[in-house]
C-alpha cells in the first residue's frame, strides 16, 4: 500500500505541476480503488494532497514568472463564492447523475481546448493588434480610473462558473480553471497552468474549512506519503512546462480530460440507465 500511495502520488503531482489540473480527478479514485479508503475520507484527504501540492507547484511556477497573483486571487475568491452555491445544489442530485454530467462536462471542455488550438490567427478571431495583452490590468485606479468592463464581466462569469461546477461536482477544479484562464483572460498556457495552481490551493483550503469537524477517520500516514510523492512530482512537472511548447501542453491537457471523461462515462452511464 505504501508503494502504491507513493507511485500514485508522484503521477498525480506530475499532472498538477505540468498541466495545472487532473489532481483531484485522479486522487480520489486512487485513494478509493488503490488504497482502499472510504470515499468521503478520500475526498477530504485529496483536498490536503492537492492543496499542498498546488502550493508547492505554484511557488515553482512563480519563480519562472508563470503566476499572475492578483488575477489568481480574484479568480479564486469569486470561484469560492460560486463553490458554496454549487455544493448546496449538488446535495439534491443523485451521485450517478453527477458523475454522468461530470463526464460530459470534461469532454466538452476538451473539445473547446482542441478547437481553439486549431483556429488560425487570421480566421475571423481578433488578430494580434486587436487582442488585449494578458498582463494589462482590467481595472485600474491610478493615474486615472480605467475599467475594461466587458473583459471584467467575462472574468467574473468564468470564475463563478468554475466555482459552481467545482462545488457541484466535488473536484479541485484545475481541469476547469486552466481552460477558463485561457479562454477568459487569453493567458498563455504556461501562465494559465501556474495561476491555476493558486486557484486550486484556494479552493482546496475553502473546502477543507467547510469539512472541519465532520468526524471522518482518515489514515494520515497514507495521506502524508501520498502528499510527499505528489510534491516531488509537481516540481518535476513544473520543469516540464519550461521545456515543452504550449501547444503540446494544451494537447496533453485535453488528452487527460478526454481519458478521464471516457472512463467516468463508462462507469456512470450504465449505472444511471440501469
Amino acid at each position: 500500500m505504501v508503494i502504491v500511495a507513493i507511485l500514485a502520488g508522484a503521477l498525480i503531482g506530475l499532472s498538477l505541476g505540468a498541466l495545472g489540473g487532473g489532481g483531484s480527478i485522479l486522487t480520489v479514485p486512487a485513494l478509493v480503488y488503490l488504497v482502499g479508503m472510504d470515499p468521503r475520507a478520500a475526498t477530504t484527504g485529496s483536498l490536503v494532497i492537492v492543496g499542498v501540492t498546488a502550493v508547492v507547484g505554484m511557488l515553482a511556477h512563480r519563480r519562472d514568472g508563470h503566476v499572475r497573483m492578483l488575477q489568481g486571487l480574484v479568480f479564486g475568491l469569486v470561484g469560492a463564492a460560486g463553490a458554496v452555491a454549487g455544493t448546496r445544489l449538488s446535495l439534491a442530485v443523485a451521485p450517478d447523475l453527477l458523475l454522468a454530467g461530470f463526464s460530459v462536462l470534461m469532454l466538452a471542455v476538451a473539445g473547446i481546448m482542441l478547437s481553439r488550438r486549431r483556429v488560425p490567427a487570421g480566421s475571423g478571431g481578433p488578430g494580434p493588434a486587436e487582442r488585449v495583452p494578458f498582463d494589462v490590468p482590467i481595472i485600474a485606479f491610478k493615474p486615472r480610473f480605467i475599467c475594461a468592463c466587458p473583459r471584467a464581466a467575462k472574468v467574473v462569469v468564468a470564475a463563478l462558473a468554475v466555482g459552481l461546477m467545482t462545488g457541484f461536482f466535488g473536484v479541485g477544479g484545475g481541469f476547469l480553471v486552466v481552460p477558463a484562464l485561457v479562454l477568459a483572460l487569453d493567458f498563455p498556457m504556461p501562465v494559465a497552468v501556474g495561476t491555476s495552481l493558486l486557484v486550486i490551493a484556494m479552493n482546496s483550503a475553502t473546502s477543507l474549512v467547510a469539512r472541519a469537524g465532520s468526524g471522518l477517520e482518515i489514515d494520515w500516514t497514507v495521506i502524508a506519503l501520498f502528499t510527499g510523492a505528489a510534491v516531488i512530482g509537481s516540481l518535476l512537472g513544473a520543469r516540464i512546462v519550461t521545456k515543452v511548447r504550449p501547444q503540446t501542453l494544451q494537447i496533453a491537457f485535453a488528452g487527460l480530460i478526454i481519458a478521464v471523461g471516457l472512463y467516468t462515462a463508462a462507469r456512470s452511464f450504465p449505472a444511471l440507465l440501469g
